[in-house]
């Protein structure tokens, strides 16, 4: 498998507006580390009762076959989930349009009484993007694929509207799940001792190596 190496550099911003909860994706990687759980311990029975190493390396090679294969449905479940996430936030923006719902104005930077943060820090970030990044689904004919991701980090900490804007569609697809699949939500940022929605600017770039 090529080698790919995510490098991530932040940017950020501010600005308000409307947002989506993530639950539909960690239904699905609920769902799957489960099925992957179960097939592990199938797989182990099977690989204990063998004697030979022939036979014990055939097992092996199953369960690798096994798991790329979950690996992929996965992914297009993930997906699916990413397309009813964008209809929603279209309809919910479509809907406060028509109801003349005017956004917040954005905060001045001075007015901020702390910055959103991730949990262990945007270094701790990285490498759970990297580890949720499937890369398998991206086909490059470039050395470096790149990408901006937007997304807010809602008054709860969760993150929503994620949007990337890169080249490569499916890299940008990739991009936007695997960073829904952040297992941590964020510390909300303030202002004046009240939590407010908070927008980063994520450039993303990934090197084949």
């Amino acid at each position: 498998m090529t080698k790919k190496l995510l490098h991530l550099y932040f940017l950020l911003f501010l600005s308000f507006c409307f947002g989506q909860q993530n639950k539909e994706f960690k239904e699905v990687k609920n769902f799957y580390d489960y099925q992957r759980y179960m097939l592990n311990n199938e797989f182990k029975k099977r690989f204990d009762k063998e004697v030979s190493p022939e036979q014990k390396m055939t097992v092996k090679n199953d369960f690798k076959e096994f798991m790329l294969k979950l690996d992929s449905i996965q992914n297009a479940a993930l997906l699916n989930a990413l397309v009813r996430v964008k209809i929603r936030e279209d309809l919910n923006g479509i809907q406060l349009k028509n109801t003349n719902t005017k956004q917040t104005p954005s905060p001045k930077k001075s007015d901020l009484s702390s910055d959103a943060q991730y949990p262990g820090g945007f270094e701790l970030m990285r490498k759970q993007l990297v580890e949720s990044f499937y890369s398998d689904a991206i086909l490059a004919n470039e050395k470096v694929l790149k990408t901006s991701l937007v997304f807010v980090v809602e008054k709860d900490g969760s993150i929503s509207s994620v949007k990337a804007d890169g080249d490569n569609f499916t890299f940008n697809r990739q991009a936007e799940i695997a960073l829904y699949l952040l297992p941590e939500k964020f510390s909300p940022a303030y202002v004046k001792g009240t939590a407010v929605r908070y927008r980063f600017r994520l450039p993303l770039a990934m090197n084949f190596d």
